[in-house]
C-alpha cells in the first residue's frame, strides 16, 4: 500500500514523499528509522483503481462470515497461532475482496495489533458487534468460544432473512406477471379489436366502451403517469433519506396491517439475540445497549433502545425501562425481568428471540397464503372482465350485422 508522508529530519529540515508499507503503522517505523519525524502520512487513493471498486462493489456474504469464524475457532483450538490460521484460511477464500481484507488484518497483526483492532479497521466485512464480541473473547481468553457464538448469532439472522426472502419472492414475481399481462392487454390487444370494432361501425356495450375507453387512456397518458408515478417514487425515496422522513417510514413499517407485526417481531428477535450473545460474553448492559442501538436499521426502534439504556444507566434496571415502552411486547418485558431475577438474561433473551422468530415465520407464511390467493384472483377478474367485454362486443355486432 503507498502512502505520502510529510516529516521534519534532526536538522528541522520539511521532506515530503511516498513509500510503501503493508500497514500505516509499518509505514510511520520506516521513517522513524530513517531519522524521519513524521507530521502527516495518509495513504495515496487514485483517483481509478481496482482496490477502489473492489471496496466500494464487493460484498462479503454473511455465510462467508459464518465460515471463516468456524475455521479459525477450529484452528485455535487445535493449537495453530493466530497469523498462522489467518493465513491458511486466506489461501482458501474465493471472494477477492475477502481475501483482501483477511490479508490485511493479518499484517495487522504481525506488526502487534489485536485481532479485534485490526478487524475494526474493516467495517464493511466486520461489524462493530462482531469485533467488540471478539474483543470481550480476547480479555475472557475464550476466543474460539465467542467465535463460535458469534458464527451461530450470524447463522440465525441468516436463515431469518432468508425464510423472509423465499417467502416474497413467488408473491413479487406473480405480480410483476399480473401487472405484465394487463400491461399487454390495454396496450396493445385492445386497440387492436377497437379498431375492428369501429370498421363494423356498431352500438357496442357498456362494458366494452368503458374497456376500450380505458386502453385508450392509457394508451395517450400511460407514460406519462409512469413518468409521474416515477417522479413521486424518487421524491419520497428522497424524503426517507432525510431525517424526519427515516423516522417516519421506519414507524410506518413497523405498525403498517400485517406486515407492521412481521416487521416488529423481526426487530424484536434480531435486537434479543444480539443483547443475549453480548451479555453471555462478558459485555457490560449499558455497553450491550449501546451495541443494540448501532445494530439496529430502523430508527424508531434505536430511539427506544436509547431510552430504555438512559433508564437503565439511572439505575432502573433493564424490564422496567422497557414496559414504559409500547415498542417492546409483554412476552420481551416479562422474559427479561425473570432472567434479571435469575441471573440468567441471556437464556431469556435467546426464548424470546425463538419466540419471536416462530411468531414471525407463521405470520409470514400466513400473509404470504393471503397474497398469493389475492393476487390470482385479481389477475382472474381483471383478464376475465376484458375477455367478456371482447367477447359480448363480437355477439352485438353479429346481431346488428345479420339484422
Amino acid at each position: 500500500m503507498g502512502y505520502q508522508y510529510i516529516a521534519y529530519t534532526a536538522d528541522r529540515r520539511v521532506v515530503k514523499g511516498k513509500l510503501s508499507a503493508p500497514t500505516e503503522e509499518a509505514a510511520a517505523n520506516l521513517l522513524s528509522y530513517g531519522g524521519y519525524h513524521v507530521v502527516s502520512l495518509k495513504v495515496i487513493v487514485p483517483f481509478f483503481s481496482n482496490e477502489k471498486l473492489l471496496a466500494r462493489f464487493a460484498r462479503v456474504k454473511t455465510k462467508e462470515i459464518v465460515l471463516f469464524s468456524r475455521e479459525l475457532a477450529l484452528l485455535l483450538e487445535s493449537g495453530t497461532d493466530i497469523v498462522n490460521a489467518l493465513e491458511l484460511i486466506q489461501s482458501q477464500i474465493a471472494n477477492r475482496a475477502f481475501r483482501k481484507t483477511i490479508g490485511a488484518v493479518t499484517s495487522d497483526i504481525r506488526a502487534g495489533t489485536s485481532l479485534s483492532t485490526a478487524m475494526s479497521r474493516h467495517p464493511r466485512t466486520f461489524p462493530e458487534v462482531y469485533h467488540r464480541t471478539i474483543a470481550a473473547g480476547e480479555q475472557a481468553g475464550n476466543l474460539e468460544v465467542v467465535l463460535r457464538q458469534m458464527a451461530d448469532h450470524l447463522e440465525k439472522a441468516t436463515v431469518t432473512e432468508q425464510k423472509i426472502r423465499r417467502a416474497m419472492a413467488y408473491p413479487a414475481m406473480l405480480a410483476v406477471v399480473a401487472v405484465g399481462v394487463v400491461a399487454v392487454l390495454v396496450s396493445y390487444v385492445l386497440p387492436k379489436f377497437k379498431d375492428l370494432y369501429e370498421s363494423f361501425d356498431a352500438k357496442l356495450p357498456l362494458q366494452t366502451r368503458i374497456v376500450i375507453t380505458v386502453s385508450k387512456w392509457a394508451t395517450d397518458w400511460g407514460l406519462y403517469v409512469l413518468l409521474g408515478i416515477l417522479v413521486m417514487a424518487g421524491l419520497a425515496y428522497a424524503y426517507t433519506r432525510t431525517p424526519a422522513g427515516k423516522y417516519r417510514w421506519h414507524r410506518l413499517l413497523l405498525t403498517l396491517p400485517i406486515v407492521g407485526r412481521i416487521n416488529l417481531l423481526t426487530e424484536l428477535s434480531c435486537c434479543c439475540r444480539t443483547m443475549a450473545l453480548l451479555f453471555k460474553v462478558g459485555l457490560p448492559l449499558p455497553e450491550i445497549m449501546a451495541l443494540a442501538i448501532r445494530g439496529t436499521s430502523n430508527t424508531v426502534m434505536a430511539e427506544a433502545l436509547t431510552g430504555v439504556q438512559r433508564d437503565l444507566i439511572q439505575g432502573e434496571g433493564l424490564s422496567k425501562p422497557m414496559g414504559k415502552r409500547p415498542l417492546f411486547l409483554p412476552l420481551m418485558v416479562q422474559m427479561v425481568g425473570v432472567g434479571e431475577e435469575t441471573g440468567n438474561l441471556d437464556n431469556s433473551l435467546n426464548t424470546v428471540a425463538q419466540s419471536y422468530e416462530i411468531e414471525a415465520d407463521e405470520r409470514t407464511t400466513a400473509a404470504i397464503g393471503f397474497i398469493q390467493p389475492a393476487l390470482i384472483i385479481a389477475v382472474a377478474v381483471v383478464v376475465g372482465f376484458i375477455a367478456v367485454s371482447m367477447i359480448s362486443a363480437m355477439y352485438s355486432i353479429y346481431h346488428q350485422v345479420s339484422v
